[in-house]
């Protein structure tokens, strides 16, 4: 792919059009897996067949025997042959065997199957482990045009405090150019060692000019849940994503808001991407009484349920969801929903209605495989469909843009309101 230089007025404004177009939430300063489960204990380990009716039958060539066919190995073999003969640089003999293996990953098709390096799964592990080295900001890419934007900056981050602001593109990380590779590839030019600093030049809505930054890299331990008591006793609590420290933070901060007086809680999935499987039904847990919280069911028509257990928390709820609130999060809003425990406030969610589990392989790299569809308490399979709220209202926000965030000026938080205390 060629790279690009931008310049400051045309090619703006055509990399701002771009930001627009099928946005692929892939959380990655953070690499966050949306929905994924913990395989734990031997790998390769496969379900056993069941007997639903929607079974599939075995074959009697399997993908294995196909991949390892004489002449799958003979092809193979002639295109390396002509790399060595025909290619006009030397080969990274490494990098083109990754390349194979991730190829043949994704030759399934599915988006969300993918293979990881042993570099690329040991990032993954930190990020979900909620701590890293980086700069404290969740970035997005655009599926189409490659486009990297800052999705959230985290308070109190290097990030933060260098003036990175939500919204800001990516236009280079020191010499790299901000479109020029998917994002996993240019967090790790973002990512370093501690007390290092990264360059970036940004896009910003309200400047003529790039913004210019230099960032420490410094250890982050990312708060993935915010919250603050608004008027009326209202527990308003942010989930970014579902990381595996989630459900420690969320708790927390259900116990602070309830020593301050919490008569009823707002709680804000927009924009969150999902996460871990786990620890949104531990979330889940906490809240809603005995019962299914989700069931996923493999192609064997294998079922396994997550469960509530008899304690609860009985207070009046809103939830908030958007188009972006994905996986883990279109969880917790089902969960909800089927219960009847809350008012689902904003617009349609995101539509992923299935799981991955990542296995990790011996030499370190990892595969994440989608093994199953996950259904509702209720049954409902809301993949490419998504959720619909109880109360569909558009984003506005009322008050000035560029100063600090107010939920009070938050047209879908003052709605949550006028429900809660009605």
């Amino acid at each position: 792919m060629d790279t690009q230089n931008f310049q400051p007025e045309s090619d703006k404004s055509q990399f701002r059009k771009g930001i627009a177009v099928g946005i692929l939430i892939t959380l990655v300063l953070v690499v966050i897996a949306a929905g994924v489960l913990r395989v734990a204990g031997k790998k390769h380990v496969l379900p056993e067949k069941g007997t639903a009716t929607n079974t599939t039958e075995s074959t009697d060539e399997s993908t294995q025997d196909v991949i390892s066919s004489d002449a799958v190995q003979e092809k193979a073999g002639e295109l390396a042959d002509i790399l060595d003969q025909y290619y006009y640089e030397d080969i990274d003999e490494n990098a083109l065997v990754e390349g194979m293996y991730a190829g043949m990953v994704g030759g399934i098709g599915d988006p969300y199957t993918c293979y990881y390096t042993a570099e690329e799964y040991k990032s993954l592990n930190e990020t979900t482990s909620g701590s890293y080295y980086g700069i404290g900001a969740v970035l997005t890419q655009n599926a189409e045009t490659k486009t990297v934007t800052i999705l959230h900056v985290y308070p109190g981050t290097p990030a933060e405090e260098a003036g990175v602001k939500d919204g800001d593109v990516i236009v280079k990380v020191d010499d790299v150019d901000g479109n020029s590779m998917e994002l996993s590839e240019l967090v790790k030019h973002i990512k370093g060692e501690e007390g290092t600093t990264v360059h970036l030049q940004l896009m910003r809505e309200d400047s003529e000019d790039y913004v210019e930054v230099d960032v420490e890299r410094r250890q982050i331990d990312i708060p993935t849940v915010q919250y603050q008591m608004l008027q009326g006793n209202i527990g308003l609590i942010q989930i970014s994503e579902f990381s595996d420290n989630t459900p420690e933070q969320f708790d927390a901060a259900i116990k602070d808001l309830q020593s301050q007086g919490m008569v009823s809680m707002i709680v804000d999935l927009r924009d969150n991407p999902g996460g871990v499987l786990q620890s949104v039904c531990t979330m889940l847990d906490e809240i809603l009484p005995k019962g299914t919280l989700v069931y996923t069911e493999d192609k064997y028509g294998n079922r396994t349920d997550y469960d509530s257990d008899e304690s609860c928390l009985d207070i009046p709820m809103a939830v908030l969801i958007n188009g972006n609130s994905a996986s883990a999060s279109e969880i917790f809003a089902g969960a909800i929903k089927d219960y009847e425990y809350g008012t689902l406030i904003g617009t349609t969610s995101f539509g992923k209605g299935i799981v991955q589990s990542i296995i990790p392989l011996d030499d370190g790299s990892a595969i994440k495989v989608t093994m199953a569809k996950y259904f509702t308490p209720k049954g409902n399979y809301i993949h490419g469909k998504g959720i619909d709220p109880d109360i569909e209202l558009e984003y506005e926000y009322q008050g000035d843009a560029s100063a600090t965030y107010d939920p009070m000026q938050d047209n879908q938080v003052l709605k949550a309101i006028e429900v809660l205390t009605k």
